[in-house]
């Protein structure tokens, strides 16, 4: 009797979320098959993690860069940030991508999303070289991205012009994409490490006002892990995040890895109000991404890392930001 009543008291209603745990089906809106040499655990590897961590589909992509490992270099860095060897453009990776794809069954080929990333974003010709690749794969590409523009010391480490998402390049593949019907997902920061302000947010701004017929997917909020060690938490980010949402329709909001803490969640793990009110307020505009670069084994923990967020959210709210947020940003066709 006595266990009876422990059991009761426990799953009283004022208990009641602890009684029912929930389970989600996701889609991983940020994911990239190689790392930033190109390379990738392949194919089965990623099934696997795919399988065991409940993703039901997900965006791929490649790096749209290629690190150098310099001849004054003992040791081949491990990331790009691993020495201050430069990085450079490089469009293979999209070849890499749709090989591995084309390799698998028409079943497991439905499971993915392929975005085109491989493209230097301050060339103009790069449309042109958009449109040839969509044309060589007719019907494969889905979207364009992750196009690296503000992107931390990435961003210095690239050879030549620093990339921005307001530029003429950009603005001339927003135009193609609005009328090939295809997301772009651009990573934009919207400050440097030093400035506590909103320091490139026009870069972004911009295109979302000139390009309202342009579905944007906004890489981490505008966030970055090198911002925070830097700054902690930028105050400015959940108010400017409201007005944007409020003001332009066409954007949609990737809250991968770098969003989830200190943002989404506290220091003890506990959903931030805030945060839980604003994707209450717009439930159809924020995705999930691992953001996992060429290694699958932390897909589940990135994404199960939401948990405790999507918890917080009513259930028909959680499950779109878990998994039909990102399926229905995707052409219109499908």
């Amino acid at each position: 009797m006595i266990a009876r009543a422990l059991a009761a008291l426990v799953c009283s209603s004022l208990l009641l979320p602890l009684c029912e745990a929930r389970e989600y089906r996701y889609s991983d809106a940020h994911l990239h098959y190689v790392d930033f040499f190109q390379e990738s655990e392949g194919m089965p590897a990623l099934l696997k993690a795919m399988d065991q961590a409940g993703i039901e589909q997900s965006m791929i992509s490649g790096i749209p860069v290629a690190k150098k490992w310099h001849e004054d270099e003992p040791k081949r860095p491990r990331y790009y940030a691993g020495d201050d060897a430069s990085a450079y453009w490089y469009s293979a990776t999209d070849v890499y991508v749709a090989a591995a794809l084309q390799a698998l069954s028409p079943e497991q080929r439905k499971r993915f999303h392929p975005f085109l990333s491989g493209f230097n974003p301050v060339d103009k010709n790069s449309v042109k070289h958009i449109e040839r690749m969509l044309d060589l794969y007719p019907g494969l590409w889905q979207g364009i991205g992750e196009v690296f523009t503000r992107h931390d010391d990435l961003t210095a480490l690239t050879s030549g012009d620093t990339p921005r998402a307001n530029n003429e390049a950009m603005n001339l593949i927003y135009a193609l994409a609005a009328t090939r019907d295809l997301p772009v997902l651009v990573h934009s920061n919207i400050t440097s490490k030093r400035e506590r302000n909103t320091l490139y947010l026009e870069e972004i701004e911009e295109p979302l006002r000139d390009h309202p017929r342009t579905r944007f997917i906004w890489a981490h909020a505008g966030s970055s892990l090198e911002i925070h060690r830097h700054q902690t938490q930028m105050k400015f980010l959940l108010p400017t995040l409201t007005r944007l949402l409020e003001t332009y329709p066409n954007l949609y909001v990737d809250l991968s890895w770098s969003v989830l803490q200190p943002y989404l969640l506290d220091e003890h793990g506990t959903p931030r109000q805030g945060w839980v009110a604003l994707v209450e307020r717009f439930p159809d505009r924020f995705m999930l991404g691992s953001d996992v670069v060429g290694r699958f084994s932390s897909l589940g923990e990135q994404l199960h890392g939401f948990d405790p967020f999507l918890d917080a959210l009513p259930q028909a709210v959680a499950n779109k930001v878990a998994r039909d947020n990102f399926l229905d940003v995707l052409p219109k066709a499908r």
